[in-house]
């Protein structure tokens, strides 16, 4: 907050209550390069800070991307620095956290929404673009830490959300290739996974999305190092995406992508024909 055209600011004072939420990935980027530009003109950010009219807390909030600089901020820190132009284009790029989404998994969802194509092996969990609210419900209730209840319901909503471009992008090809063990784990009541199984069969209808389901008996596959996520973007370029515990790796290096792209391929023909793979989730819902 700032008074008298900005010349002071009262965040020292009023607590964090300026500090986004969630921090994201360019806004980090951003502080610490205005923080590398201030050391290295060799100013404090007391110093800093009466240079540009804003406190040495919002000073340091902004190092930290724990707020989003107003005009002001980036302007006079722009004149302080030297003038390069690097702190105006960069902020044009800054954005907000995205609350319910992993830090390490915005970049991925932000390449999802402009994919000509995606594909998705899972061994772990159906896929979240695949989960029916009440077994991504359950998923969360299980995430360890344990949420509060206005996190879960964050990580709900921004997962139903990314599950509208499969409504959406009806000429975008989807491919999903999934371990049958998944589909046999049992989340919560019986209810909670034949909804999940219709909930599946509901999504992979339409001709642009393509399930296959990997059996019990097909013991050793092309894909046994892990789950792993392909997309090509309009520019028609290849990227690769893996996970694991509290990380996730974005992979762009043109050989490891078409390795990944040869094990994904592999599997098609490893995993059960799409007939098959409804045939077998069918089968599973009637035993519910």
């Amino acid at each position: 907050m700032t008074i008298a055209g900005g010349e002071v600011d009262v965040e020292g004072a009023a607590g964090d209550w300026e500090r986004e939420p969630d921090p994201s990935d360019s806004l980090r980027t951003f502080g610490a390069v205005v923080q590398a530009l201030r050391e290295h003109a060799g100013l404090s950010r007391v110093d800093f800070g009466t240079r540009v009219r804003f406190s040495k807390h919002t000073v340091e909030s902004v190092e930290l991307g724990r707020r989003m600089p107003d005009e002001d901020f980036v302007e006079r820190a722009e004149e302080a620095l030297g003038n390069t132009g690097a702190l105006r284009k960069a902020a044009r790029h800054l954005t907000r956290g995205e609350p319910g989404l992993a830090a390490w998994f915005r970049r991925w969802a932000r390449l999802e929404r402009v994919a000509v194509s995606l594909c998705t092996y899972e061994c772990r969990l159906v896929p979240g673009l695949l989960q029916s609210e009440g077994y991504a419900r359950a998923v969360f209730e299980g995430t360890i830490p344990l949420l509060t209840d206005e996190q879960l319901e964050a990580q709900l909503t921004a997962r139903l959300e990314r599950q509208r471009m499969m409504r959406e992008r009806l000429t975008v090809p989807f491919s999903f290739i999934v371990e049958e063990h998944v589909f046999r784990r049992c989340f919560g009541e019986p209810e909670v996974m034949r909804e999940m199984l219709e909930h599946v069969l509901d999504y992979s209808r339409p001709r642009n999305v393509t399930l296959q389901v990997v059996p019990l008996e097909a013991g050793l596959h092309a894909c046994l190092d892990g789950p792993v996520q392909l997309l090509e973007t309009p520019e028609r370029r290849r990227l690769g995406y893996s996970e694991g515990q509290q990380n996730g790796r974005l992979i762009s290096g043109p050989k490891e992508v078409s390795l990944l792209c040869q094990r994904y391929e592999t599997l098609r023909s490893q995993a059960l024909n799409p007939m098959e793979s409804r045939a077998l989730l069918e089968r599973l819902r009637g035993e519910l």
